[in-house]
């Protein structure tokens, strides 16, 4: 059962934001205000009620759906074949409740099967803050409390909306299992699995969580992030996307590495559309986060944890030893984590493949370090091979995430004995807030030279057309992971015309 309270919110209290969320034909108000009472900001989600009389007949009617619609479970585990379950759980819907309640209007008919279809098929009250485009987290810790969720601009936040009922958290949970083929029991207490939308799911079960049933959501952007929106935050400079956009065309090998939360996957997922579409590009995940625009040859690849017999487990080093074998010219590795994966992935560069991949690390050096010591422990002549290391840094009191340097790998020394120079190239100045050129390109440069042929005039003309192309999209607001794909492509096949048009506006 779920808990909603009535309205509260006084005309004293400060409200920071007002709107309105949509789930099918239901829409609830959410209102996000500062309780001086409280140590949190209070978001205040409310939507249509219905009486006791007219919820007796939707109960009936639920059941009667259940009974008469059968599917298959590899029809929830198909998103083509969940949606024509909505649909026909809708048609049937309708048609019930036009029969058990003729006098109600069109208007409320369409309200009484948006709740339906939210209690039936979805996850109840978090169906809207699925929808609510400024979360980036809802957490359930138990029925003793309220919904927690994380906002973009105002962090974390204590919502009005309380499951009072262990069972409930629990067939959430379960719920978002069986749509991706795993199970939570009690004998596996602790899920890990991820929506049909992208959205990231956790549970876990009393007592491993000693409080009760937890459900964390970690929602996926319903809009990729573009080079875009990075230049137009202030998130990377002009140059220094330029720079990178030149590196990732000519095959140089990347980690975008950061701290938790600093944005280096969606960074590494905005470096991603800089490859030409005639390349192509596997992917491999835990958890499906890289969004590519369609045109590009792509095949995305997830790891798959044990069923509950311990049986079907499909790891990364799996996936990576796989791709090697699908002929692949760029690959893309969700996290460096383990020794072997890291060598697989060193080896895949020193056999001609371009790679890049995130790693948890919040400097160059701190890189590194992480790179060539336990539990990684890459060998120094297999890292160099990578020539730049790209990290990402989240200032929590400004609420701000920056390019905080971009680093080349430069080799020396002979072959009984590699060591290797770090040589920042931009860097991010806090008391600035600006991204400035720390030092000259050498490795990448000459590298970069040496792949195209170009000397180092036509590399400044090359560098600074990339920039009037980036410019000119900051200026025309093309954010769409689409349009953005395309005249990068266009660029590469045509690049005289998209310099034109970039000029002209």
């Amino acid at each position: 059962m779920v808990f909603i309270p009535k309205s509260k919110v006084s005309r004293k209290l400060r409200i920071a934001e007002d709107y309105n969320v949509k789930y099918q034909s239901l829409e609830a108000r959410v209102r996000i205000y500062h309780d001086p009472n409280e140590y949190v900001p209070r978001y205040e989600i409310t939507f249509p009620k219905i009486e006791e009389a007219t919820r007796a007949v939707l109960d009936c009617i639920r059941e009667k759906i259940i009974t008469e619609i059968t599917f298959k479970t590899e029809d929830i585990l198909n998103p083509e074949e969940t949606e024509g379950i909505q649909k026909n759980f809708t048609a049937k819907a309708k048609e019930l409740i036009t029969k058990e309640l003729p006098h109600i209007s069109k208007e409320k008919i369409e309200i009484l099967i948006g709740i339906l279809a939210q209690e039936a098929l979805g996850l109840g009250p978090i169906e809207f803050m699925l929808k609510d485009q400024g979360l980036e987290e809802i957490v359930i810790n138990s029925s003793k409390e309220p919904i927690w969720v994380y906002h973009r601009r105002y962090g974390w936040l204590k919502t009005n909306i309380v499951i009072n009922d262990e069972a409930k958290i629990y067939n959430y949970a379960a719920q978002i299992g069986r749509r991706v083929g795993t199970q939570i029991t009690n004998l596996n207490p602790l899920m890990d699995a991820y929506l049909s939308t992208g959205d990231r799911a956790n549970a876990t079960l009393f007592p491993i969580s000693s409080n009760g049933n937890t459900l964390t959501i970690r929602k996926f952007a319903r809009r990729p992030w573009t080079i875009t929106d990075f230049i137009e935050m202030n998130t990377i400079s002009p140059e220094a996307a330029a720079f990178l956009w030149l590196a990732v065309q000519y095959e140089m090998n990347v980690v975008c590495t950061g701290g938790t939360a600093s944005g280096k996957t969606t960074f590494l997922n905005v470096l991603s559309m800089f490859i030409p579409p005639t390349q192509r590009i596997i992917s491999i995940e835990d958890t499906r986060e890289i969004q590519l625009p369609p045109f590009l040859h792509w095949v995305p690849l997830t790891t798959r944890p044990p069923n509950i017999e311990g049986r079907g487990e499909v790891t990364m080093l799996q996936l990576m030893i796989n791709a090697l074998r699908m002929r692949p010219d760029r690959i893309l590795v969700g996290e460096i984590r383990r020794s072997k994966e890291a060598e697989v992935l060193f080896e895949a560069i020193n056999t001609g493949h371009s790679v890049y991949s995130t790693l948890h690390a919040n400097t160059s050096e701190e890189t590194f370090k992480r790179l060539v010591n336990p539990p990684i422990n890459i060998p120094v002549s297999l890292l160099s091979s990578l020539q730049l290391i790209a990290v990402m840094h989240r200032d929590r009191r400004k609420g701000i995430r920056r390019v905080l340097q971009i680093t080349e790998l430069i080799p020396s020394g002979g072959l009984e004995e590699i060591k290797i120079e770090l040589n920042d190239i931009f860097k991010w100045i806090p008391s600035k807030d600006k991204i400035i050129e720390w030092g000259k390109p050498q490795r990448v440069w000459n590298e970069i030279k040496l792949f195209s042929g170009m000397d180092d005039k036509e590399m400044l003309k090359n560098l600074d057309e990339k920039k009037k192309i980036l410019l000119w999209l900051v200026k025309n607001k093309i954010k769409d992971i689409n349009k953005v794909g395309k005249i990068i492509s266009d660029y590469y096949k045509d690049p005289e015309k998209v310099l034109t048009m970039a000029s002209k506006s």
